[in-house]
């Protein structure tokens, strides 16, 4: 039989008199129904660890580390989130910050977001735009601004990323890539042998090579031809020229 005396709850401080209720919907967890789905088991736990970190103590580049992961199996959404979280705890102006916007660009466009793969772009260019993550947002700006629609810009941010970085053969195919779209087939060539002297030769720049080969006369493409086999005579073997000492 259960027993009918009254429950003797522990003997605490008490709460003072007056004193603040307990709310079992406090304000900073509450959300609007409409716009989130209340079944999400996320999202509470993301408003919860918000509310949690001390943003000092937040690492930035492991931060940054889990974005990449997501981006190396292309999980672009997740990887967005992770950088935008970087951004959020980074110094604003600091490298990890510009490192975090160049990869949110790069994740951005692999989603064919190319409004926010530019904005994210020139931000990290508006950081620092003569480093080492500065070439990175030139291609990709370039790339983005030219599926987004603007064909005035793109060659201008591939010759950038080209002088900021000679040895990174994806500048090179850019430049290349826009040159060809504006008729300049002799200079796209170059810029696509160089690409390919630095390591690039998959199928996007040999074919992209070929179509402008097929657009030059053929007395043109003989002196280009014959300038290329004079310029591997004069290349160390991997596409540096050799120079004097």
């Amino acid at each position: 039989m259960a027993s009918t005396r009254d429950h003797r709850y522990s003997e605490g401080a008490g709460f003072g008199d007056p004193y603040e209720g307990f709310d079992l919907d406090p304000p900073e967890l509450r959300q609007n129904t409409r716009l989130v789905d209340p079944t999400d088991d996320y999202v509470l736990a993301d408003i919860v660890d918000e509310s949690q970190v001390v943003p000092e103590h937040v690492d930035i580049p492991a931060l940054i580390e889990v974005g990449l992961a997501y981006v190396a199996i292309e999980e672009y959404e997740q990887a967005v989130d992770s950088f935008a979280r970087a951004i959020a705890y980074a110094d604003e102006d600091s490298p990890e910050a510009q490192e975090a916007w160049v990869n949110k660009g790069v994740a951005h466009a692999q989603l064919a977001e190319y409004d926010e793969a530019v904005g994210a772009a020139r931000e990290a260019l508006r950081i620092d735009d003569d480093n080492e993550h500065a070439a990175t947002a030139e291609m990709n700006l370039a790339y983005a601004l030219w599926e987004f629609g603007d064909s005035s810009e793109p060659l201008d941010h591939a010759e950038r990323a080209v002088e900021l970085d000679p040895r990174h053969p994806h500048a090179w195919y850019n430049r290349g890539f826009f040159l060809a779209e504006r008729g300049q087939y002799e200079e796209a060539i170059r810029c696509f042998d160089a690409a390919i002297a630095l390591g690039m030769r998959d199928i996007s720049v040999t074919s992209e090579r070929e179509r402008a080969l097929e657009k030059i006369a053929p007395t043109e493409l003989e002196d280009l031809e014959s300038e290329g086999v004079e310029r591997a005579l004069e290349t160390d073997g991997d596409g540096v020229e050799e120079r004097g000492e």
